[in-house]
């Protein structure tokens, strides 16, 4: 193989890791026996990876913008999300091993790609590598931790705490000041009405913290949608800090 063949390999190579922080993470080793498993798939908004019950055959490694949302879904159909994961981090089987079946459902909320790869090779290289087993458990513990929150959260804060929690989460995750977001998908994230969801971000954007486009929010003052958050934004993100350092959002 000639040395241009060689750095144009490794090039893509590095950009395909660089895409999901959680990846980006992993040692060169690592990655090396993951890599080959790992398939590019399109994730467009709506689109369900597995509902309750379901087993967990494939995880996904979002990548960029892409957010994923797991939520809980009561016998009547009602939603209500339990975590955002984005490029930081994974959805699927992460530490289980056998038979995954899924509590929630997993939707696409903002679209973009993943890195999907039968859960089965991931458990395989966790056999394989200590690290990599401790770095998948304490992203677990990270994704365990935003859910406990989310409980809090949503029995104790008032609706506008709880949007500005979620915007910022979004906001992390996006890339830019632009978050793919309609009304409705907004209002089924955080539990509530969707006239409720209208009167909260139209407060936000009179305030000047945010600004509504049509399928849109763009948020105009990051540290002023901080201050009008509850606490829960920053007790996740630095308990994600603490554990995984070498993870950035």
């Amino acid at each position: 193989m000639s040395p241009s063949v060689l750095t144009q390999e490794r090039a893509a190579s590095s950009a395909v890791r660089q895409a999901n922080r959680l990846l980006a993470a992993l040692s060169a080793r690592d990655f090396a026996v993951l890599e080959p498993h790992l398939e590019p798939v399109a994730l467009p908004r709506g689109k369900v990876l597995f509902e309750p019950g379901d087993d967990v055959t494939t995880t996904y490694f979002p990548c960029h913008r892409a957010m994923v949302s797991l939520l809980i879904v009561t016998r009547d159909g009602r939603e209500v999300e339990a975590a955002t994961i984005g490029r930081e981090g994974a959805i699927g089987g992460i530490v289980s091993e056998g038979h995954k079946p899924a509590f929630g459902r997993a939707v696409v909320q903002v679209p973009g790609e993943a890195l999907a790869i039968p859960t089965s090779h991931l458990e395989a290289a966790k056999t394989g590598s200590p690290r990599f087993t401790d770095l998948f458990a304490r992203y677990a513990d990270a994704l365990l931790a935003q859910m406990m929150q989310s409980v809090a959260c949503n029995a104790l804060h008032s609706a506008e705490e709880r949007a500005c929690r979620w915007l910022l989460a979004s906001h992390d995750r996006a890339g830019d000041n632009l978050i793919q977001l309609t009304q409705e998908s907004f209002a089924e994230m955080l539990g509530l009405q969707r006239t409720t969801v209208t009167a909260v971000t139209g407060a936000l954007a009179a305030r000047g913290l945010i600004r509504n486009h049509r399928g849109r929010v763009e948020v105009i003052d990051r540290p002023g949608l901080e201050r009008a958050a509850c606490e829960c934004y920053r007790a996740v993100e630095d308990h994600f800090a603490r554990l995984l350092p070498e993870v950035d959002v």
